[in-house]
C-alpha cells in the first residue's frame, strides 16, 4: 500500500511538472520513479519509525525534533529546504474531571486515562502523551442531568423535540462519527447545553462488542481509548483569522476571538466507550430508536434526561506556541515561476503513524526519488515544492498561517497542490480532488501496479465493485488542501 501512495503521488506529481492536462505518455522517468531500482520499501519504514518515535503533538519537543527530521533529510537530498515559523496561539490541558451521581449507587469519578495494554509496542513512552481533551475547548464546570443526543447532529436533536425531550440545562452525552466534533458542541450549545461529552461507541469503532479483539491485537480501539482532536470550528491561528501569526503581529484578545463565533462556549471531553456505557446505564427515560442503539452487548441507549447527573470540569490553558513547516524546493528549468505543491502534516495527537505520518514518510520518498533522477539529468519543468506542515490537528493551522503570509504570490503562481494526509489506513484505493483534477487521478491509477495483485492495476481495483471510479470532493476544512481550495482556488487533491 506504501507504495501505492507513493507512486500515484509520484506521477501526478511529475506529470504537472512536464505538462498540465491531458497526461503524456509513460516516459522512462516515470517507469524509473515506481521501481525499485531507485528505492524501496525499507527507507519508507526508516522514515516511519523516525517520525514516530515519540508523541509529538504541535509546539512539543518531541514535535520540533521530527521537523528536524524532515528538514536535515529533504537538506541530504540536496533539496534547499528552510523552516518557515509561527507563533501561534494552541491550547493544552491542565485540569479534567468528570464525576457521575447516580440515584441508587455510588457515584463514579472517571480516571479518564487511557490503559496501556500488555503487547502495546509503545507502552515504555506511554507517560508521554498528551491528557485526553479537546483542543480550544471552553474552560469551566457543568453540572446536569444527562441527555444522550445520538451524533448530536442538527436532524437528532429535531428527533429530541419530537420526543419532548429538552436539552437545555443539561450535559449532552454523543458518540463520534457521522459530523465534526466541534459541530456537535456547537449543536448542543445551540438547544441550551451546558456541557458535552463525546465518547467512541464500540458499534462504530470497538468491533461492535462481544469476542471481537483491540488494539494491540486488532484494529478495533480498546475500551479505555479516546479519540482527541480540535472542537475549533474554524481554519489558521483564532487570533489571526486572515492573517499571519508573524513575529510581533496584531491578535484578537480572547473575547474577540469568542465573538468570532469559532471556539465553543461550553465545556467539552471527549471519554472512551468504557466511560460512555457506564453513563448510558444512568440514563432513563424514553428509548432510543433502533438506528440510536449501540451494537452486541451494549445496555439500552435511552435518552434521558437523567436521572444520572455528571460534574464536568475541565480547565485548559492557551500558549502562543512555535510552529515549524518544512518546506523544500526543486526548481523548474522552464517555467521556474510555476509551482506544484506536495504537502503533508507532520503533528499527531499521539504518534501518528498512519495520520500524518504515512504520509510524510511517503513525502519524504518521492523527495528521494526525485533527488536520485536528478543525479540522472531528469528536470522539472515546474518548480517543485515540498510542505511539510505543523499543528494541523488543531485546525489546518500551519499551511493556513503560510498561505495567508504568501497568498498573492501562492494565488497567481500555483498549478496545483497535492495532499497526502492518510497516504495507508484500511483497505482499497480512495481519492479526493477539485474536479480540474479527476482524470489526472485516473491516469495515474492506470500507470500503478496493485500491490496485492501483480496482474491488475490499482485502477482495476479502484473500480472492481463499481464501472467508474469514486472521487471524493474537497469540501470542508478536512485537512491541508482547505487553505488552498477557499483561500486562493488553487486546484488539489
Amino acid at each position: 500500500m506504501f507504495k501505492v501512495a507513493i507512486s500515484s503521488f509520484i506521477i501526478i506529481a511529475t506529470s504537472f511538472s512536464f505538462h498540465f492536462l491531458p497526461l503524456p505518455q509513460k516516459s522512462s522517468y516515470h517507469s524509473l520513479f515506481i521501481s525499485n531500482s531507485l528505492s524501496d520499501n525499507e527507507s519508507i519504514s526508516n522514515h516511519l519509525y523516525m517520525l514516530t518515535r515519540r508523541p509529538h503533538v504541535a509546539g512539543s519537543e518531541a514535535n520540533a525534533e521530527a521537523a528536524s527530521y524532515v528538514l536535515s533529510t529533504l537538506t541530504s537530498y540536496n533539496i534547499p529546504s528552510h523552516i518557515a515559523s509561527y507563533d501561534t496561539a494552541l491550547t493544552y490541558p491542565v485540569l479534567r474531571s468528570l464525576v457521575l451521581t447516580r440515584p441508587s449507587d455510588p457515584p463514579i469519578k472517571f480516571s479518564l486515562q487511557q490503559e496501556v495494554y500488555e503487547g502495546d509496542p509503545y507502552a515504555d513512552v506511554a507517560n508521554e502523551i498528551q491528557p485526553t481533551y479537546h483542543a480550544y475547548a471552553k474552560s469551566g464546570t457543568a453540572v446536569g442531568p444527562v441527555v444522550y443526543v445520538n451524533y448530536g447532529r442538527v436532524e437528532d436533536h429535531a428527533t429530541l423535540k419530537e420526543m419532548g425531550v429538552n436539552v437545555s440545562g443539561t450535559v449532552v452525552l454523543a458518540r463520534y462519527g457521522e459530523i465534526y466534533r466541534g459541530d456537535i458542541v456547537e449543536n448542543a450549545y445551540e438547544e441550551g447545553a451546558i456541557g458535552v461529552l463525546i465518547f467512541t461507541d464500540r458499534k462504530d469503532y470497538g468491533g461492535g462488542g462481544g469476542d471481537v479483539k483491540w488494539f494491540p491485537d486488532d484494529k478495533w480501539m480498546p475500551p479505555s481509548g479516546v479519540q482527541v482532536g480540535s472542537v475549533y470550528n474554524g481554519a489558521g491561528d483564532p487570533t489571526t483569522p486572515g492573517w499571519p501569526s508573524t513575529e510581533g503581529c496584531e491578535r484578537l484578545s480572547d473575547e474577540e476571538v469568542e465573538r468570532a463565533g469559532d471556539v465553543p462556549l461550553i465545556p467539552s471531553l471527549p471519554i472512551s466507550w468504557a466511560d460512555g456505557d457506564a453513563i448510558i446505564r444512568s440514563i432513563g427515560g424514553q428509548v432510543a430508536s433502533d438506528a440510536w442503539q449501540g451494537g452486541k452487548d451494549s445496555p439500552v441507549y435511552r435518552v434521558g434526561p437523567g436521572p444520572g447527573i455528571v460534574n464536568l470540569t475541565y480547565n485548559g490553558k492557551q500558549v502562543l506556541s512555535r510552529i515549524e513547516n518544512v518546506v523544500g524546493i526543486i526548481e523548474g528549468a522552464e517555467e521556474p515561476d510555476r509551482f506544484v505543491i506536495l504537502g503533508n502534516h507532520r503533528d499527531a495527537w499521539t504518534f501518528g503513524a498512519v495520520d500524518p505520518n504515512s504520509g510524510t514518510a511517503c513525502l519524504l520518498e518521492v523527495a528521494e526519488r526525485l533527488w536520485k533522477l536528478q543525479k540522472k539529468g531528469w528536470k522539472p519543468r515546474r518548480t517543485i515544492i515540498f510542505c511539510n506542515w505543523d499543528a494541523e490537528e488543531y485546525g489546518l493551522i500551519g499551511s493556513t498561517e503560510w498561505v495567508e503570509e504568501n497568498r498573492q504570490m501562492l494565488a497567481s503562481r500555483v498549478v496545483a497542490y497535492l495532499n497526502v494526509d492518510v497516504a495507508v489506513g484500511g483497505a482499497g484505493f480512495k481519492a479526493s480532488a477539485t474536479p480540474q483534477l479527476d482524470e489526472l487521478l485516473i491516469q495515474a491509477a492506470k500507470q500503478v501496479g496493485d500491490p496485492d495483485n501483480s496482474s491488475q492495476t490499482v485502477y482495476d481495483s479502484w473500480i472492481s465493485s463499481t464501472n467508474n471510479p469514486e472521487i471524493g470532493r474537497l469540501g470542508g476544512a478536512g485537512s491541508d488542501y482547505s487553505a488552498f481550495v477557499q483561500h486562493i482556488g488553487v486546484p488539489s487533491s
